[in-house]
């Protein structure tokens, strides 16, 4: 299952990674490029709906376009599934006991034709391979989160993520994101932290708690920076790493930046704000 918004420079990698799928289903968010037309080439379904959020798209692909199988990998354009990882695939899933209802995988991406395995952060996990009429979708700001009945198990081998279109797509689409960000930051203010979720098992989990503590920090897009490139060794990936842990806290800087114009104009331009 496969989400689209004017992917015809990412669709043709990721649906060649699928041969081995015989139900691959695309849902569309009416694109005006070759994104349908790929899709027909490779013998996929092509769907199309208007996109309000991740999650909420996500849930209307699994009410409307009757997957054929039990499993459903869930997968954006720029994504495509490794040898290693169909094979665990394979070899997994029909051993699964019925108390598992996702798998979450680890995303390795990719920008500039290779892999920015410490500035990216890696592992990221993403909860992916999902058992049918198991698992919900609830936006998140830009992204979204799973809802599980049951327990989410964890693959071994990497999902990969490669950009191929470019800075310039990339910022528009950090401009995007960084508006709904900022309103679901704004939002999520009232909601009390919950130190023990430092210490959970499910990294998905940390890396939530992790998130809304680093929303506080004075500097955060300095924070951000300072985290991804020295902490997390963005360094070791070159003068591309440098780079892109810099893209990444520019986007931080976007997210504090639209908060701020948000409360503005939600309390009137002319009143202080504490």
């Amino acid at each position: 299952m496969i989400f689209t918004l004017n992917e015809e420079g990412h669709l043709p990698s990721c649906l060649s990674s699928l041969k081995w799928c015989d139900d691959v289903i695309v849902i569309d968010s009416f694109s005006v490029d070759r994104t349908e037309d790929i899709c027909r080439e490779h013998r996929a379904r092509f769907y199309q709906n208007a996109f309000e959020g991740f999650g909420s798209q996500r849930n209307w692909a699994l009410a409307n376009t009757l997957p054929k199988h039990e499993w459903i990998l869930i997968l954006d354009a720029d994504e495509r599934v490794s040898p290693e990882l169909i094979e665990e695939f394979r070899n997994t899933i029909n051993d699964s006991s019925g108390e598992i209802a996702a798998f979450r995988l680890k995303r390795r991406f990719h920008m500039w034709g290779r892999w920015l395995k410490h500035s990216s952060l890696y592992p990221t996990y993403v909860v992916r391979l999902i058992r049918k009429g198991r698992v919900s979708y609830v936006n998140r700001g830009h992204a979204e989160t799973q809802e599980v009945d049951g327990h989410i198990a964890e693959m071994k081998h990497d999902l990969i993520d490669e950009n191929l279109k470019g800075i310039d797509e990339w910022f528009a689409r950090q401009n995007r994101y960084s508006t709904k960000d900022a309103e679901f930051e704004l939002d999520d203010e009232s909601t009390p932290l919950k130190s023990a979720s430092m210490f959970d098992p499910d990294p998905l989990v940390r890396r939530a708690m992790l998130k809304r503590l680093a929303r506080v920090l004075p500097g955060r897009p300095a924070f951000y920076f300072f985290y991804s490139y020295v902490l997390r060794l963005g360094f070791l990936d070159g003068h591309d790493g440098f780079v892109f842990c810099l893209m990444k806290s520019l986007y931080q800087c976007m997210i504090v930046v639209k908060k701020h114009d948000i409360r503005r104009r939600r309390r009137g331009n002319s009143e202080p704000i504490a």
